[in-house]
Formats: C-alpha cells, sequence, structure tokens
C-alpha cells in the first residue's frame, strides 16, 4: 500500500525524538548537492590555515574579538 504524503508524516511523527532528528538529518542531507571541487578548496584553506598558525605566522584571535571586529566592520559608514 503507498502513503500519501500526509499519511507517511503522521506515521513519522510517531518515531521518538532521536529516530525524528536522524531522518531529518538525512533528508536534509539528500537535499544538499556535495561540490566535490568546493570541498577540496575549503580542505586546502583550512590545512593552509591551520600550518601557518602551526608556524607561528598567524595569532589566533578569540572568537568573540574577531566577531567584535567584523560587526563593527560592517556598521562602518560607506
Amino acid at each position: 500500500m503507498k502513503l500519501t504524503p500526509e499519511q507517511l508524516e503522521a506515521e513519522l511523527l510517531q518515531l521518538p525524538p532521536a529516530g525524528r532528528a536522524r531522518l531529518a538529518e538525512a533528508l536534509l542531507d539528500s537535499l544538499e548537492e556535495a561540490d566535490t571541487e568546493i570541498d577540496v578548496a575549503w580542505a586546502d584553506e583550512a590545512e593552509r590555515r591551520y600550518q601557518e598558525l602551526k608556524a607561528g605566522s598567524v595569532k589566533a584571535v578569540p572568537a568573540a574579538e574577531a566577531l567584535a571586529k567584523a560587526r563593527a566592520r560592517l556598521n562602518e559608514p560607506r
């Protein structure tokens, strides 16, 4: 027997929260198209930044400080 989307939704809402969360994650993942070129580029960038930190050529900035600076720059008149 084939279920309508509404019937399927009603059935799935009977699952425990952890099961619904797992299903929601799987459904959302299925909507995202993987772009391996972009993923590789971000992985390369992350590795480059990590190596800079490790070598001491750049200094880590606390997230709160970085966000405050970014917000301030966004609020600057153009």
